[in-house]
């Protein structure tokens, strides 16, 4: 396989280490992959791949990428109507929502219907669990949906690297792919068509995270 994987500069943070995680699994595959990192929204519409990180807060990361001209634009066109696949990265993955609740209400893409709400807000929570927000560092993942193609050869148990406060809480069950635990379950990640998204970093969840990162550039939706 060959084609370009744009990884999207709004100012997020985090950005070369993802793409310097998919450059390291194109290699190691053998597999004639360009990645650039860009805030060009030309250089995304062009591309075969489109990764998302996201660090910061969901309304911020929201208006840095509508701050970027064309760019919202050119997303909505590459994935919702030409299908390219896509991955979200913890807040990138939170955008997929139709909206967030993280200092204030804040519109997402609405592109996998759910809301973004506080751990502390999930259903099941007691407010008496005295649990450190953010929830931050190794948890194992409960694969829901093994047969997805983002999660082939993730053993049930494997553990991923997380830092976040705020969690997906999806309108329908059939888009989680995976959960974790943290006071109760935790959507770990979701999918529908040709979009993906995950609440942990895998570029810091070593060979999981790389393995994660290797299925999505051969992942054909």
């Amino acid at each position: 396989m060959s084609g370009t994987v744009a990884v999207v500069d709004y100012g997020s943070g985090n950005l070369r280490s993802a793409a310097k995680a998919l450059e390291r699994v194109a290699a190691e595959a053998g597999r004639d992959v360009r990645v650039v990192v860009t805030a060009e929204a030309r250089e995304v519409a062009r591309a075969e791949r489109i990764v998302l990180p996201g660090q910061g807060a969901f309304g911020d990361c929201y208006a840095g990428l509508a701050r970027l001209p064309g760019m919202l634009e050119v997303l909505g066109d590459a994935v919702r109507r030409r299908g390219v696949p896509f991955l979200g990265i913890c807040v990138g993955m939170q955008l997929l929502a139709g909206r967030g609740f993280e200092h204030g209400v804040h519109e997402g893409f609405g592109w996998i219907g759910g809301e973004v709400v506080h751990l502390r807000d999930l259903p099941g929570r007691e407010a008496s669990q005295a649990l450190p927000y953010p929830h931050m560092g190794w948890n194992a993942l409960a694969i829901v949906e093994p047969r997805h193609a983002l999660l082939a050869g993730i053993s049930q148990g494997s553990a991923v690297y997380f830092v976040h406060s705020y969690a997906f809480a999806a309108a329908d069950a059939a888009d989680v792919i995976a959960t974790t635990g943290y006071g109760g379950p935790v959507v770990a990640a979701v999918a529908r068509g040709n979009v993906a998204g995950v609440q942990f970093h895998p570029e810091k969840s070593q060979a999981v995270g790389l393995r994660i990162l290797g299925n999505f550039l051969a992942w054909r939706p």
